[in-house]
């Protein structure tokens, strides 16, 4: 008898949770990095695992963005210098020991490639509290066209500028799709 009663309000609190979780606002988290001093925000639930900078293995005739292949807990990865694709130079990879050694991120499973982007620094976890959204360039009248995979920008309480990567709009991107040189 006393289990049934257990077992109801165990339910009964089951329920009450499952509710407040649907009623609770979703808040956006993303994982913060620097590529060549900017500050870049992956969407956490796009992101997947992190990885130490390890030995990359060229890829003859690729784009100089792509700048090789990787294993990565025994599943070959390609590897991208996000820097680089994005234009604003190849990244600086500290020496091992080094306070902020370079980083290599996995796309989500979710994503259907097996890519890592290489970023210069972690720069930790930030969410919406911490963050105020600005309008975007593309937001403006007669403003320049963003990719697809530009997310909203944001200012953090000291000033700095972070622009949100959609991972999943990334691996769908024709040019970042594209590997092979001219």
């Amino acid at each position: 008898m006393a289990d049934r009663e257990a077992l109801r309000d165990l339910h009964a609190r089951l329920a009450d949770r499952l509710q407040a979780a649907r009623d609770q606002q979703q808040v956006a988290s993303w994982l913060a990095v620097e590529c060549r001093g900017h500050g870049l925000l992956f969407p956490l639930q796009q992101a997947g695992e992190i990885f130490p900078l390890t030995t990359l293995l060229p890829v003859p005739h690729a784009r100089p963005w792509f700048v090789g292949v990787a294993n990565l807990r025994g599943g070959l990865h390609g590897v991208v210098d996000l820097a680089a694709f994005l234009g604003l130079g190849r990244t600086e990879t500290a020496r091992e020991g080094t306070r902020d050694p370079a980083r290599l991120v996995a796309l989500g499973a979710g994503s259907g490639l097996n890519c890592a982007l290489l970023v210069e620094r972690l720069a930790g976890l930030r969410n919406e509290s911490q963050l105020k959204r600005e309008m975007l360039p593309a937001e403006e009248p007669e403003g320049p066209a963003l990719p697809a995979f530009a997310g909203a920008r944001y200012r953090d309480a000291d000033g700095r500028a972070w622009q949100e990567i959609l991972l999943s709009a990334l691996a769908e991107d024709p040019q970042f799709l594209a590997i092979a040189g001219h």
